[in-house]
């Protein structure tokens, strides 16, 4: 069973009652950093938007059978009010609660379905290197994502290396990618940077990012980079928790190797994941 595997039983267990990000991470013994990305890359969506989406259509499917009090199944789903439901509801499904109970039929609805992971999408990870890695600086250009949504991603890296040439005392000569700051909704900031041996002038628009001091396991994917995903969730619900080791709450890195051309998207990456120090 996959750590996400563990993570939806927890789900589907208690969905009728309150459930927060670190209740579900506690229950499958690893941090909230972990579970996030853990489920995000496996998922394609959030812990709590998996969540939000699964009481949402449970709460349509009582309304196509006609439940006459939608302030008492807002509050069963979680909602202080009325209001504060139909919005989500209206943007989960692009209805309103009332349409969805005069139609009586959800067969329209993008009705969220109890999920399973399917084993097959498991990648075969060649064991990885150990890093202890010093402080390190970044200049590069910053832009929020979402598990569900990276297709921008590559549109970043498009705009950040117009000015690459532009940011000086680069450290090493290839650029790197840093994931860093996700929230219980998934969204992340992702940075397309370069290295750097100090902060100095840097071009306007880019931002500057420092990553503390860590221990690295660090992984190679050899495959196309569209295809990273796997990589990650392969990682994150597997190899760490098979492994006993705990991620630690910093930025992660994309580390292109000097064979990687960004024309084809093939010729490697190293994916550095920092690590809890054991107790």
């Amino acid at each position: 069973m996959t750590l996400t595997d563990k993570a939806l039983w927890v789900i589907e267990r208690n969905l009728d009652r309150p459930l927060t990000l670190t209740e579900i991470a506690e229950a499958c013994g690893v941090s909230r950093y972990h579970l996030a990305h853990a489920f995000g890359r496996a998922a394609g969506l959030s812990v709590m938007q998996y969540i939000r989406g699964r009481r949402l259509s449970a709460a349509a499917r009582t309304l196509a059978n006609g439940a006459p009090d939608i302030l008492n199944l807002a509050l069963d789903a979680g909602y202080g009010s009325h209001e504060a439901f139909s919005r989500a509801f209206r943007a989960q499904f692009g209805a309103t609660p009332e349409g969805v109970r005069r139609k009586a039929s959800t067969e329209d609805l993008p009705m969220i379905e109890a999920m399973r992971i399917p084993e097959e999408s498991r990648v075969e990870l060649a064991p990885p290197r150990f890093v202890s890695g010093a402080p390190m600086l970044f200049v590069g250009l910053s832009r929020k994502h979402a598990f569900g949504t990276p297709q921008g991603i590559p549109a970043q890296w498009q705009e950040f290396m117009v000015h690459y040439g532009e940011i000086p005392d680069k450290a090493r000569p290839i650029p790197v990618g840093v994931t860093a700051d996700m929230d219980d909704d998934g969204n992340f900031d992702y940075v397309c940077a370069a290295e750097v041996s100090r902060f100095s002038t840097a071009p306007r628009g880019l931002i500057q990012l420092r990553a503390p001091a860590q221990r690295y396991a660090v992984f190679l994917h050899s495959e196309h980079v569209a295809k990273i995903g796997a990589t990650y969730s392969a990682i994150w619900n597997h190899w760490l928790p098979e492994h006993d080791r705990a991620a630690a709450d910093g930025p992660s890195l994309e580390i292109h190797l000097e064979t990687f051309d960004p024309q084809t998207g093939l010729g490697g990456v190293e994916i550095w994941i920092p690590l809890r120090q054991a107790a």
